[in-house]
């Protein structure tokens, strides 16, 4: 490496070639990513994560309603979430069907209820 050394009066400065420095910007970045999937693997053994199937990712992403689509996930029925939530069965099947919106504290409520965070519900 044909490295240069500069002092200045903010401290040194390193300079070197751009080939060289990508290579440790790489290195940088596959060290984060190590960590980040080790990070992820901790959670996961802890319970604080969860994979989750494609079949659930592919429903999500096609458009389909998400409650409906954690709740089956779940193996609930309507009236299992609903009671859970402490929500009637006609308003988590509006709520499913695109006919009603919930308020933010049922959508909290049955959040809570699937193990999911208010944000997979939108």
């Amino acid at each position: 490496m044909g490295i240069q050394y500069i002092d200045t009066d903010a401290g040194r400065l390193v300079v070197l070639p751009e080939a060289d420095y990508k290579r440790l910007v790489s290195l940088s970045a596959d060290a984060e990513a190590a960590q980040t999937i080790d990070e992820f693997r901790a959670k996961l053994a802890r319970g604080e994560e969860e994979l989750v199937p494609a079949e659930i990712a592919k429903r999500l992403i096609a458009g389909e309603n998400p409650v409906r689509v954690w709740r089956q996930h779940r193996g609930m029925t309507v009236a299992d979430l609903a009671k859970a939530a402490g929500l009637s069965q006609p308003f988590i099947s509006q709520i499913e069907s695109g006919k009603r919106e919930g308020s933010i504290g049922a959508m909290k409520a049955v959040a809570e209820v699937l193990s999911v965070t208010l944000d997979d519900l939108v």
